[in-house]
């Protein structure tokens, strides 16, 4: 009877292992597409470690990566991506891991259409980005690389025109605050045309 035992149980582990295997091979071969939820782990710094949701446009936004095209790429791929956005900031090539779960596709088969704003002054990657309309301030800031270290963070500007009337509206924005914790009082989401100037910080600023 033990003997059986022993067998069953090895048989038990067994199909286990080949389980994990393949389900392991189908994540290495599946390909991404927008609304899956990427789980993305940077074993030298885990503060990077987080779930992100693929937008209509099939990119993720990563930090020190910026906006990273994902869609229609493999997880190998996306990981490759991902070091080859991070690497610059590590003194070593980072080991990063990325697992996918299957987001609900139909939600996004018709998705919003894409959205140019424009970023000036002291962002790492100034000039024309296109993001998913309904995007935020916060996220379209993470997709052009964040602020220099000589941003005048407290006064950043958000710059929008009316294209009827051509009146232009001004939003001050305290970055430094939001750094710290603090809430925006309303998540603004950016529209069509507009720019976002982050002016370069004061002496004693």
């Amino acid at each position: 009877m033990l003997y059986l035992k022993r067998i069953a149980s090895g048989l038990v582990l067994a199909l286990m292992a080949t389980a994990t295997a393949t389900m392991a091979v189908a994540q290495q071969e599946y390909r991404v597409r927008p609304g899956d939820t990427l789980a993305i782990e940077v074993l030298e710094d885990t503060s990077l470690n987080r779930a992100v949701v693929v937008l209509p446009d099939g990119r993720i936004s990563f930090p020190f990566a910026g906006s990273v095209l994902v869609a229609g790429r493999t997880i190998s791929e996306i990981e490759q991506a991902i070091i080859a956005g991070i690497g610059p900031n590590f003194a070593v090539t980072p080991n990063v891991f990325v697992s996918a779960q299957p987001g609900d596709r139909a939600a996004y088969a018709s998705g919003p259409a894409a959205v140019g704003i424009y970023f000036l002054g002291e962002v790492n990657r100034p000039g024309l980005i296109e993001v998913a309309r309904g995007t935020t301030f916060l996220q379209a800031l993470a997709q052009s690389g964040g602020v220099t270290r000589f941003a005048a963070t407290k006064r950043i500007q958000l710059r929008r025109t009316d294209p009827r009337s051509g009146a232009q509206t001004v939003y001050r924005i305290d970055y430094r605050a939001l750094s710290a914790g603090a809430a925006l009082k309303q998540d603004i989401r950016l529209q069509d045309g507009d720019v976002i100037l982050v002016p370069e910080r004061r002496l004693f600023e």
